[in-house]
């Protein structure tokens, strides 16, 4: 028991697992995942969903939204933003890991007569012949890919933009990074429940990496019949930071806001988005 309890409380290496499906391909923290999403209230899974019709709002007007443009929805999850979008006569395909939240956009779609094409598969195997004029990455997916899995990510988006098309993604601020602390926490039923039905003893292990500006979420689930651990890394970004990543993937910053809504930049927010266009 001493050993399992040391193992739980030490940190690993940044990014030095990856444990995506554990959240996303779950039966169980699945279908809570998609309960937050449908909340149109809070700004958990989603944004809450006063904040997506404004940022559909901008979005559409930013980027010339109409018929005829294509547009990549990476981390789509049930189509709340491209539902919208398809509302406004663009061509929107979606990617998305999670089964159940595309087979939930599906159905969105078809009631509404809406073409859209999702794909439910993880973002960082997509593959495509089409061609985009804006690629999409919202909620802050971006941090928690590993420097590797980003610079592979942005390399995919350039191939997959038209000539001058463009990146609209979120990220958190070194301001949110500074707010975030270490801690240890057991509880039974470890988030109300969230991560299974039956009854489990959960650890929560917050990991700081100052070096890096990276954050780690470590919950280790004990259950009568299993044991896993899921890492939840995100790293937080300065502009700086986030510009000399894209430039080292072909592209060109067009412009900073606080949010996807086009809030204008502050440097006290906790989260800023980006433009970028491909060069």
């Amino acid at each position: 028991m001493f050993d399992q309890l040391e193992k739980i409380n030490i940190p690993p290496e940044p990014f030095e697992f990856y444990t995506a499906s554990d959240l996303w391909t779950d039966e169980y923290t699945s279908k809570q995942m998609l309960k937050f999403h449908l909340n149109e209230e809070i700004d958990v899974s989603s944004r809450n969903a006063a904040f997506i019709d404004r940022s559909v709002d901008w979005i559409t007007s930013h980027f010339n939204i109409g018929a005829g443009k294509k547009i990549a929805d990476f981390g789509c999850g049930p189509g709340l933003y491209a539902t919208r979008l398809a509302r406004r006569h663009a061509e929107v395909t979606g990617i998305d890991f999670s089964k159940r939240s595309i087979q939930y956009a599906r159905e969105v779609a078809a009631r509404e007569g809406l073409t859209i094409h999702y794909i439910n598969r993880n973002y960082l195997d997509f593959d495509t012949d089409d061609r985009f004029s804006l690629i999409m990455m919202i909620m802050c997916d971006f941090c928690a890919l590993s420097p590797t899995q980003r610079r592979q990510m942005l390399s995919r988006f350039h191939t997959f933009l038209e000539p001058c098309g463009s990146v609209l993604l979120d990220v958190y601020s070194l301001k949110a990074f500074s707010e975030r602390e270490e801690k240890a926490l057991y509880e039974v039923n470890l988030l109300n429940g969230f991560w299974s039905p039956n009854k489990y003893y959960g650890f929560l292990n917050t990991f700081k990496y100052q070096k890096e500006n990276v954050v780690l979420d470590k919950y280790t689930i004990i259950e009568a019949a299993r044991s896993r651990t899921v890492y939840n890394w995100l790293q937080y970004f300065s502009p700086e930071g986030l510009e000399s990543e894209f430039q080292q993937c072909g592209f060109t910053i067009e412009g900073y806001y606080s949010d996807v809504a086009g809030t204008p930049f502050t440097p006290e927010g906790r989260e800023f988005a980006v433009v970028a266009k491909k060069l």
